[in-house]
């Protein structure tokens, strides 16, 4: 495995990160997760896009242009021979002293690595998730923007522990007005009397790009679909329900909170845009060997 730093190739025993380096000792960084199909980077103009958003946000400065950053991510799956895969792009404020104070890093670090991630079993692709709501509540736009892609995840860990100890396979997540917002790390759907329904980006959530593409194909397909504050009745007594993201694509949802969703199998509707998506996938993004 070669992993790209600041413009040079190591290899996975040798790439390294300072101790002092702000993304470790406080979580000042941002990121993407980026798949690979069929020797194509899906929808990378825009995972770059959102990543500049993020860190112009935090007022960091990416050392590199979007073009610049593009050709990195092609070249470190070139560096790994990635066909299909997973890429993590992250900028860190870099260096600086054990103070908090970012005016202290004075040049920002960024790596890229391009491996394989598999979030779920294959398994559950076709027999479908459990996921049950957390105490931990997704923050105000008024304290950390959801928007913001950043390197600080401990919000959504502390929801992930959840989860786990529940029994769980993910954690649903509401705002601090008992809205539904997302997953841990996904965007939620529900489809209910003939139409898609997901939260708006206003109730605080990521605005992912796997939701952002099922919200197309929905369109492309003549389905209903409407953004709209839900709670958590809504999904309770949906017909269906599944959750999009990078890492997991989309994933059918049977159970939440220890009621069944539909006959406890993935829905028609979920399984139709589960159908097209690889489609999509497997004909859409920017070749990697060009």
């Amino acid at each position: 495995m070669k992993i790209y730093i600041n413009g040079l190739f190591y290899s996975k025993e040798d790439a390294k990160i300072s101790v002092f380096d702000h993304g470790l000792l406080y979580g000042d960084g941002v990121f993407e997760g980026i798949r690979a199909y069929n020797k194509r980077v899906f929808l990378l103009d825009r995972h770059i896009e959102r990543l500049f958003y993020s860190a112009k946000a935090i007022n960091l400065s990416i050392p590199l242009s979007p073009q610049e950053f593009s050709e990195a991510i092609l070249e470190t799956c070139r560096q790994n021979a990635i066909d299909n895969g997973y890429i993590r792009a992250v900028v860190t404020r870099g260096v600086g002293d054990l103070g908090l104070n970012p005016l202290h890093c004075h040049k920002p670090t960024v790596f890229i690595i391009a491996d394989k991630i598999s979030l779920y079993n294959p398994k559950t692709y076709q027999e479908g998730l459990k996921i049950r709501t957390v105490s931990t509540r997704i923050p105000s736009h008024s304290s950390v923007s959801p928007a913001i892609k950043s390197l600080n995840y401990l919000n959504k860990i502390l929801a992930k522990i959840e989860a786990n100890l529940s029994g769980a396979d993910e954690g649903l997540m509401l705002n601090q007005f008992d809205q539904i917002t997302e997953c841990t790390s996904e965007n939620i759907f529900i489809f209910k009397n003939g139409t898609l329904m997901t939260p708006p980006l206003s109730a605080g959530l990521l605005p992912g790009i796997t939701r952002e593409t099922v919200l197309g194909l929905s369109k492309e397909l003549g389905l209903k679909t409407e953004e709209k504050d839900l709670i958590l009745y809504d999904v309770w007594t949906s017909e269906e329900v599944f959750i999009t993201g990078t890492g997991a694509e989309i994933a059918p949802v049977v159970e939440v909170d220890g009621r069944p969703i539909g006959k406890r199998i993935p829905g028609k509707t979920t399984l139709l845009l589960m159908e097209k998506f690889r489609e999509l996938t497997q004909s859409c993004g920017v070749e990697i060997y060009a």
